[in-house]
């Protein structure tokens, strides 16, 4: 299961999409109408026309980079695991009911589905809502199979593995900062996912103090992912930055936000800068776009003098063979990976 992509890079297309998507109330959590006058009115409108102008930057002739990258992914999988593989997105094509619908067929009688959110760190925005919209069309059209779902992956060995080996490459070079940049989210995510109501942004270094409230933050397990990495990578401390991309609207989100930094860092004598964006496994509008594109001329204009861009895992060996082995984890009776 991944984001979703918008049809094409028509403005009616991409309109359609952010209403589905940004409807959606884990990712703006107001209320209903509140939500559907500020994007069916405002947001939409304004954002449709820049976003497909984004979207026709990155496109390819087989469409989506995010749809192209999630196919290829199930391609590279199927062949090595013996139950039949399919995908589905959270908005837009292909639906949660076509991947379902898609399984029935290849198996009469399907007991058993295992769902894999292509989401590295919980937030209620995205692993969450996922989630939940599965197991909605799940209840909703009363399915005689049953419903699992792998966990949140940020610290699993596997995953941590296979973005060493993908990152270490990249390295080779002579660089001033390595800077891990994570999909942004608005403060007030944290505090309603904490459990506790006490810890998380009310607790001085909140990430790093052990709390139940770790289990659905999404701040606790970028931080964590990204202290495992530069653990394996070996990484100065003096050379690691860590920062949230895409922020939307003008309230408070997760700071710092990277586009400051890609500003500011030239200014701090960082002039060789590699950046990669760990809270995606696909490469999508948001690597390829905001951060090798956007990003890039940001930091050149800044005062910077080169810029690398890491990619995401997309369809790397290792990753795939991670699945490979959570797919046969499970068949086999191990499911410490499994909700």
């Amino acid at each position: 299961m991944n984001l979703g992509s918008p049809d094409s890079t028509e403005v009616k297309d991409v309109r359609k999409y952010l209403m589905e998507f940004l409807m959606d109330g884990r990712v703006i959590d107001y209320p209903y109408i509140f939500r559907l006058l500020l994007v069916g009115g405002i947001i939409a409108p304004f954002r449709a026309p820049k976003s497909a102008e984004a979207y026709k930057s990155v496109w390819t002739k087989e469409g989506s980079p995010l749809i192209v990258l999630t196919k290829e992914l199930q391609e590279a999988l199927q062949p090595n695991v013996e139950e039949p593989v399919e995908i589905a997105m959270r908005y837009g094509k292909p639906t949660m009911e076509d991947a379902y619908a898609r399984l029935m067929q290849k198996v009469p009688g399907l007991e058993e589905v295992i769902a894999i959110p292509l989401y590295p760190h919980y937030a209620m925005s995205s692993y969450e809502t996922a989630v939940e919209h599965a197991k909605s069309v799940h209840k909703k059209k009363k399915y005689s199979f049953s419903l699992s779902f792998i966990k949140p992956f940020y610290n699993e060995p596997n995953y941590i593995h296979a973005l060493t080996e993908s990152i270490k490459p990249y390295l080779e070079q002579e660089y001033d900062q390595v800077l891990f940049s994570y999909h942004g989210l608005p403060q007030r995510h944290m505090t309603k996912a904490d459990p506790t109501n006490s810890h998380c942004m009310k607790v001085e270094t909140c990430c790093e103090i052990a709390s139940p409230a770790h289990a659905t933050c999404y701040r606790h397990q970028c931080w964590t992912t990204t202290q495992l990495l530069v653990e394996n990578l070996q990484i100065p401390s003096n050379k690691v930055g860590f920062s949230f991309q895409s922020r939307l609207g003008r309230e408070e989100w997760l700071k710092p936000y990277t586009a400051l930094r890609l500003e500011e860092l030239p200014k701090e004598g960082v002039k060789k800068l590699v950046i990669l964006c760990p809270a995606f496994v696909s490469d999508c509008l948001e690597t390829l776009e905001e951060i090798a594109m956007a990003g890039k001329e940001a930091f050149l204009h800044a005062g910077g003098e080169s810029f690398t861009v890491i990619p995401c895992l997309n369809v790397h060996p290792l990753w795939v063979q991670s699945l490979v082995t959570w797919v046969k984890d499970f068949a086999e009776g191990k499911r410490e990976m499994v909700l």
